[in-house]
Order: C-alpha cells, then sequence, then structure tokens
C-alpha cells in the first residue's frame, strides 16, 4: 500500500500538499467532536448524579408519611428505594469522574498537541513552497532577459551584416535607401532585487535597513592626505556592530561577507586604501555613497570640489611630486564611475547577454537546489503526517475503549449499552481508514519536476538529470545515454560482491532516503569526468536509486506518454477477445512507434532485469513487487488523475518485458535492421555475411545436389532446423539497437549486400569449373520452400574444401572448425529473411553458398559468443 509519501504530489506542490493538510484538518475537527462528546456525557452524569442526590432530602420532609410507620413490608420497599436512589446518584457521579479523568483531560492535552503539530508542518512547508514559488518567478524573469538580450544580440548582427552593402544591393533603382532607425522595444520595469548575504531584499526592504542604518551608525567627516576631505564616513568596526545586532549575522566573517556585498552593489566604497575589500576594522573607513541617500531620501552632506586649475598653474608648484599625484589621479578620472569607458555597443550587448546568462544559469541551480530540498522536506513531513494520523485512528479507539469503560466499569445495568459501544469500538480499522483516506484523496505518485537550464542555441551542454533521452543520448553519441549505461555496468560488477541473492534483488526495493539519493544526483550532475568514480563512493542501493530518479525525472516517461491510451487499450481488452501471442504483436507495433533512444534505453533495462531475475531465482512476489516499483519509471501518463492512478496497465506492460523480452525486442532489432538498408534492400535479397570463402566452389557442388534430389511435393524439413529469418542463440547479452550505424574507419566488415567478385575470390575459374544451373522458380506466393531452406544448411566437410580464397577486405577467412567460428551478428543475421515475390539464381547470387555453410556451421553445435554491439554515433 502506498504512503503519504507516494500519494500527494502535484507538479505545484502546493495543491496535493492542500488536499493532504485539508484532511488533517478534518482530523482536528473529528478530534475536538469526540471530545465534545466525552465533556457533555459527563456533564450529563454529573447533573443526572445531582438531581438523583436530590430526590432523598425532597421525599424526606414529608414527615406525615413512611417515617411514621416502623415495620410495614412497605416501609422496607420504600427505604430500598430510596437507597437505590442514593447509589445510583453516587455511581454517575463516578461515572463523570471517570470520564473525565480517563478520557477528557488527557485527550484534551494529546488533541491540543496534534493540531500543533498538524500547523507546524503546514506553516514549515509553506514557507518553502514560497520560497520555491519566488525562486521559480525569478528564473522565468532572468531567461526573459535572457533570451531579450540574445536577440538583441542577433539584431545587431543582422544589421551589421547589412550595413555595408553595396547601393546595388540595397536598392533595385541603384539608389542607396535611406537608413531606417530601428527600435528596440524597453524592457518591462521589473522589481529589483537585491542579493546581500544569504538573503534577497527587494526595494522596499532595502530602502528600510539603509534608513535604519544612516539614522544608527556614527558617521563623520575624515580628511585623506592630498586627497582631502571626505562626509558621511563610518568606521568597518561600526558597520560590522550593526550587521551583528540587526541583521541577524551569527559571526563577524558573515558581517563582513554583508559589508563585501554592499560594497560590491555600490552602496559603500572604502575611502584612503586600495581596493574594495570590506574588512573589521576601525581604522578602515567607508563612504556611505549618493545611491544610499536617493534611496533612502536622506540629506547628503556634500561640499564644493577643490579647483585645481590655480594649483596647476602655479610655476612655483609645477615640479611639485603632489602636483604629480594628482596628475596621475586625474588622467584615469571616471566621473560617470562607468567599469567599461571604451566599450563599443556591440560589446556592451553581448556582454550584457553573457552576464545575464550567467544569473540566470545560477539562479537555474539556485532553484534545483531550493526544489531537491523542498521535496526531501515534503517526504519527511509527509511520513511523519502519516504517522500522526495512524496514531490519531489509535488514540480515537483507546478514547471509545476509555469512555465505554468508565461506563462499564460502574453500571452492570447498562451493559447492553456498552456492548453496543464495544462493538462501535471493534468496528475502528485505523488501518482501513488510511486506505481509504489514500484511495480517495490520492493526488499523483512522486515524479519530480525538473526546471532545466535552457540554452538559446539548443545545445545540451553537461547536463543529465532532466533533459530529454535523445538529447542526453545525441550530446553523448550513443543510442543510449553514457550515465545509464555507467549505472548499469556498476551494479553488474558489483552484484558478485553481495552476500546471497536476497541481498542482490533488495536493492531494487530498498527505501533509500531522497537526500542521499539528492546527493548522488548533484555529485553526477555537476561531474565533467568518469561517473564509476563518482559511484565507488556510494552504496549499491543509492545507485540503483538515483538510476530509478533519472528516469523519474525526464520529461516524458521512458515508453512515450503518447502511446499510453494505446497500452490501455491493450491490456483494457478481455482474455477472450485477444490472445498471448495477439497481444505481444501489438506491442511490438506499439513499442516500434517509440524513438531508437527510447527503444534501446528500454531494451538495456529489461535486459538487465530480466538477467537479475533469473540468475537469483526470484519468486513471482519479488517479480510482483520489482514491477510495481518499476512501473512509474517506465511508463506514466501525461496528466495524472484519479482514474489514472488506479490503473495498472504500466505494471502489466513491465511484466509482459519480463516475460516476453526477447520475443519483443528481438522482432523489433528485425525491423531495425530492415530499415537501415533503405530502399536498396528491397531490390536484392538480403544475405547473411559470409564467414567463409575457402569451400565456395564445395559448397556450391553440395547446393546443386541438394537442389536435384529434392522433392518438390511436401517439405522434409525438421521442425528444429536452424531458421535463418530470426535469431536463436537465446543470448542474454545487454546491447543497444543499432539502426543503421555507420561502421567505424577501423572495423570495414562487408554487408551482406556486398557481393564479391568471384573472379577475385577463385582467380576467374568459378564459372569454368561450376556451370551456371538455374534453380526451380518459387511457389506462388513468391517464399522459398523448406527444402530449398534445408538445401542452403548443408555444407561439405573440412576434408572437401577447395583451395583457400582472400577476402575481399584483407581480413584472414575463418576456419571450419567448429572451436574457432564466432558468432555472427544477430541483427545481421535478422535481415536475411526471403523478400516475398522474389526468384533467385545460384549463378548471380554468390552469397548463399556462404550463407550456408555458415548455417551448417550452426547446425553442428557452433558456439556462439555474446559480444556487446559497438555502440555509434
Amino acid at each position: 500500500m502506498p504512503g503519504f509519501a507516494d500519494s500527494f504530489w502535484t507538479p505545484d506542490y502546493a495543491s496535493g500538499l492542500g488536499v493532504l493538510y485539508t484532511k488533517l484538518q478534518q482530523g482536528v475537527a473529528e478530534n475536538r467532536q469526540l471530545l465534545t462528546v466525552a465533556s457533555l456525557r459527563a456533564d450529563a452524569e454529573g447533573a443526572y448524579s445531582a438531581r438523583l442526590g436530590d430526590i432523598a432530602p425532597s421525599v424526606d420532609r414529608i414527615s406525615t408519611g413512611f417515617s411514621r410507620d416502623e415495620g410495614a413490608s412497605v416501609k422496607k420497599a420504600y427505604d430500598g428505594i430510596r437507597t437505590e436512589m442514593v447509589e445510583a446518584s453516587k455511581n454517575h457521579q463516578k461515572i463523570s469522574a471517570n470520564i473525565r479523568e480517563l478520557v477528557v483531560t488527557p485527550f484534551g492535552r494529546w488533541c491540543d498537541q496534534h493540531a500543533a503539530r498538524i500547523q507546524n508542518s503546514h506553516d514549515d512547508l509553506q514557507a518553502r513552497i514560497k520560497d520555491h514559488m519566488k525562486q521559480t518567478e525569478l528564473v522565468k524573469k532572468l531567461r526573459s532577459q535572457y533570451f531579450n538580450k540574445c536577440r538583441l544580440v542577433e539584431d545587431l548582427e543582422e544589421e551589421n551584416k547589412l550595413a555595408f552593402q553595396s547601393p546595388e544591393a540595397t536598392s533595385p533603382q541603384g539608389k542607396p535607401s535611406p537608413p531606417k532607425i530601428v527600435f528596440t522595444d524597453p524592457e518591462p520595469n521589473e522589481p529589483e532585487f537585491f542579493e546581500i548575504g544569504d538573503r534577497s531584499y527587494t526595494t522596499e526592504e532595502i530602502t528600510k535597513i539603509l534608513s535604519d542604518i544612516l539614522n544608527t551608525i556614527k558617521m563623520g567627516d575624515v580628511k585623506v592626505p592630498i586627497l582631502g576631505t571626505y562626509q558621511n564616513i563610518s568606521s568597518g568596526a561600526d558597520i560590522v556592530e550593526y550587521f551583528q545586532k540587526n541583521l541577524g549575522a551569527s559571526s563577524v566573517s558573515y558581517a563582513e561577507r554583508i559589508g563585501q556585498d554592499m560594497v560590491d552593489i555600490g552602496f559603500l566604497r572604502l575611502i584612503g586604501n586600495m581596493g574594495s575589500t570590506f574588512a573589521n576594522s576601525s581604522r578602515m573607513n567607508y563612504q556611505w555613497r549618493s545611491r544610499v541617500f536617493q534611496l533612502t531620501g536622506f540629506p547628503e552632506n556634500k561640499k564644493p570640489l577643490l579647483r585645481m586649475t590655480s594649483v596647476m598653474s602655479n610655476d612655483d608648484n609645477a615640479g611639485s611630486p603632489t602636483i604629480a599625484s594628482v596628475s596621475e589621479m586625474f588622467a584615469g578620472w571616471n566621473p560617470l564611475n562607468n567599469p567599461h569607458p571604451d566599450e563599443t555597443p556591440a560589446e556592451k550587448l553581448h556582454r550584457e547577454a553573457h552576464e545575464s546568462d550567467e544569473r540566470y544559469k545560477a539562479a537555474v541551480i539556485k532553484l534545483d537546489q531550493i526544489r531537491c530540498m523542498l521535496e526531501e522536506e515534503i517526504i519527511d513531513h509527509l511520513r511523519f503526517m502519516e504517522r500522526c494520523e495512524l496514531d490519531r485512528l489509535k488514540a480515537i479507539k483507546s478514547v471509545v475503549l476509555d469512555f465505554s469503560g468508565a461506563v462499564s466499569n460502574v453500571i452492570p445495568g447498562l451493559q447492553s449499552t456498552v456492548d453496543h459501544m464495544m462493538l462501535y469500538q471493534e468496528t475502528i480499522q485505523p488501518l482501513g481508514d488510511l486506505r481509504y483516506m489514500l484511495e480517495n484523496y490520492r493526488t499523483g505518485g512522486f515524479v519530480p519536476k525538473v526546471q532545466p537550464y535552457e540554452n538559446y542555441y539548443g545545445s545540451v551542454g553537461d547536463q543529465i538529470f532532466g533533459v530529454d533521452l535523445e538529447a542526453r543520448a545525441r550530446a553523448d553519441k550513443k543510442r543510449v545515454p553514457v550515465l545509464i549505461t555507467n549505472i548499469l555496468t556498476f551494479l553488474d560488477n558489483h552484484y558478485p560482491d553481495l552476500e546471497g541473492d536476497e541481498t542482490r534483488r533488495a536493492i531494487w526495493l530498498h527505501d533509500v532516503p531522497l537526500a542521499a539519493t539528492h546527493h548522488l544526483r548533484q555529485a553526477l550532475n555537476s561531474s565533467t569526468g568518469d561517473h564509476r568514480a563518482i559511484l565507488d563512493k556510494y552504496e549499491i542501493p543509492i545507485v540503483a536509486s538515483v538510476l530509478k530518479l533519472y528516469l523519474l525525472e525526464l520529461p516524458d516517461s521512458l515508453v512515450s506518454s503518447q502511446v499510453y491510451e494505446i497500452v490501455k487499450t491493450i491490456y483494457s481488452t478481455t482474455a477472450n477477445e485477444t490472445t498471448e501471442e495477439g497481444r505481444i504483436k501489438v506491442l511490438q507495433s506499439t513499442l516500434g512507434q517509440l524513438r531508437l533512444n527510447n527503444i534501446a534505453t528500454l531494451d538495456a533495462l529489461m535486459t538487465h532485469f530480466t538477467r537479475l531475475i533469473e540468475l537469483t531465482s526470484a519468486d513471482e512476489t519479488y517479480v510482483s513487487t520489482l514491477a510495481q516499483a518499476l512501473s512509474p519509471c517506465i511508463l506514466r501518463p501525461r496528466f495524472e488523475s484519479t482514474l489514472t492512478m488506479n490503473e495498472r496497465h504500466s505494471y502489466r506492460l513491465i511484466r509482459d518485458l519480463f516475460e516476453h523480452k526477447d520475443a519483443i525486442f528481438g522482432e523489433l532489432k528485425r525491423q531495425s535492421s530492415a530499415s537501415a538498408f533503405g530502399a536498396g534492400a528491397a531490390a536484392a535479397r538480403p544475405r547473411a555475411i559470409s564467414t567463409d570463402e575457402s569451400n565456395r566452389r564445395a559448397a556450391m557442388e553440395a547446393r546443386n545436389r541438394a537442389i536435384a534430389s529434392r522433392s518438390r511435393a511436401t517439405s522434409p524439413a525438421h521442425t528444429t532446423r536452424h531458421r535463418r529469418d530470426r535469431s536463436t542463440d537465446g543470448s542474454a547479452g545487454r546491447f543497444p539497437i543499432n539502426v543503421g550505424s555507420p561502421q567505424s574507419a577501423d572495423r570495414k566488415a562487408r554487408q551482406s549486400l556486398d557481393v564479391p567478385n568471384a573472379a577475385a575470390l577463385h582467380g576467374g575459374a568459378a564459372e569454368e569449373e561450376q556451370p551456371a544451373k538455374p534453380v526451380e522458380t518459387t511457389e506462388a506466393n513468391g517464399a522459398t520452400t523448406a527444402e530449398d531452406d534445408k538445401a542452403e544448411a548443408e555444407v561439405t566437410t573440412p576434408d572437401e574444401q577447395g583451395p583457400t580464397g582472400g577476402d575481399p577486405e584483407g581480413s584472414p577467412p575463418p576456419t571450419a572448425h567448429a572451436e574457432s567460428v564466432g558468432k555472427r551478428d544477430s541483427l545481421n543475421r535478422g535481415r536475411n529473411v526471403r523478400r516475398a515475390g522474389g526468384s533467385h539464381h545460384v549463378s548471380e547470387s554468390t552469397d548463399e553458398t556462404d550463407s550456408a555453410a555458415a548455417a551448417e556451421a550452426d547446425m553442428k553445435g557452433v558456439t556462439l559468443e555474446d559480444k556487446p554491439m559497438e555502440d555509434f554515433a
């Protein structure tokens, strides 16, 4: 059963949490209702006891009644009834006291504490969500600024390209067209934020802080030799003292960092020393700049600048070192305080675009950190709230038991009422109520929404998590992203290090803390080197967990959400309407619509898991639990709803992939291999890659003898013959689907369609020694018969082989011994299916004998080696 941590997630985080805390507040109201019932029952029992106690004094006032008759039997009956009334009053008073002592007082305290826990949790998460939303808005604003700057740069570049064209190119009449003034759209006035210390302040907040500083900190004038007197000066020690008292600076270093930020922003500047460093020193003086007084509205103390012309014009001071130093100072004078005084407009636009890019990138990184911290806090709070809600239900169960006990222990006559209350108490099922709450109020599973960095020019860069699978694979120049391959290889290498199959299976079901998973995610996402060195530092369950997190953070699920409805239709069909074979064919067709990177990645994952299940002898319970855990990682609907949360189509798809992996992906590989040939494959019958050119003549003679002696009535082929239209090696190796991948420069393997020149292979003697013999045409439907396949499988023994021929590519031909024959490529063998509607001749297809020889080698027990395919860009 999923818990709170897996059930109340939405893309904006707040909606799902709002549903949960609404239900939790409903539980608080239920606690008050039960507490009110117990309190009112105690009051009622007390009032009833008081009224019963008033009966005896009231009847005793009648002096002319039973008090005058001492020995009558009627008097004894009356005395018994009166005594019962007094005892009943005492019993009801005891019931009231028991209810207050056992129920009202302890349960009231617990209810207050439970309500405070829920409110504190709600306030904490609400504050974190607000920070996340604020950072999200800042990222959107910085992204807009960055894109606007990039557009301005592009516009300027286009204008520069058109600026110096010839008059004939600019005007059809040969006259230069008048220049046009292009006005750029003014940027909207957006609120300005000041990053000081670890916080971000708005203009209003920083204005209040600066106003308080000007009113609090001591300011004065400082005279600097040669330069003159500066106004509005405060020492570094006074500024640090204010930061520690009013801005919450816990240490001097943090206060100095706040002061340094104010210097960088332009609120302070160092006087009498070189540089712009802020330090906690009474000897270092800092001047409050005009920007501070403009923001706060305080009057700025200014003195007129000294006129240096009279001093400079004095002939007596012409050679003074003081005048020389002043001249040097004014030589670099920048009255506008522009850090880039000689910058051209183009350079300025490029610089501003780069600076906006850096700010946007830094904001995205900070948003990602805030999101990870928010998700960790949400999971911790949800698990804590789940325990609190379960404790509340158990507490209500105990309160009902105490409430019934307070009544049943005093008045046995109310046994029927007590039995009913006990029955009600027995019907309370805390786990059932919790399951009902989850089934009816879930908002979605844990599927984090990553805000990746979007480069204006479309490059992925070094981002790994939250990036489209095809874009990441294209950047890695692989069919399967390098991260997935490294993680699966890491796990394969470390499975033998674990003790027992139970431990190996448990790593995929281990409940890894999200903080640990995020720690490894951050290390992988910010790394530029080898992933394996990073993975070695973490435990194996954390590595498995980060792979599941990578699949969850993909923009679209591995099996695209676009085929979710198709998969839903497949498994919604009743068992009577379709067979298992038909369902597998439909799944093959559906998965064939996916991108090649998705198919290759899904094949790699399913190969890994099926091998784990097979090698560890996993039972049905583990397979079912593993499929349930992987279902949100493999297939998710586009939008989560109350209907899709209860559907199990993803789980059934994974079960079919576990059980029929070879059939499904074998067909997908065959289709992908066939599509790699393109139009050229349809023009010629594909054949397997030749494995031996030395026995060409003997194989041709054996084939002709088999064709001459065959029977065309029925096919004598055995049912277990080697089929050439599909790989049956049963290998379980993991490799990506290679569709039309170009061969590397150092590996020039001849394809089945590249027919070698017979003259080059046999010195021109092939046609002289073996005359061309036409073959019988195929059947009406164009497919070759089973006898043809059987004849192809016959090949001569090593003693009958002819002279060894050279391979067209120069590689040494393989021998006919079974021990030295390597496995043929299963995908290339899948391409060699017979083309429907075509006939062939032996003299025209020189590769048929090669296929026959290879097929005979397979039927004679050749050992096949499962080697991973090379993965090209």
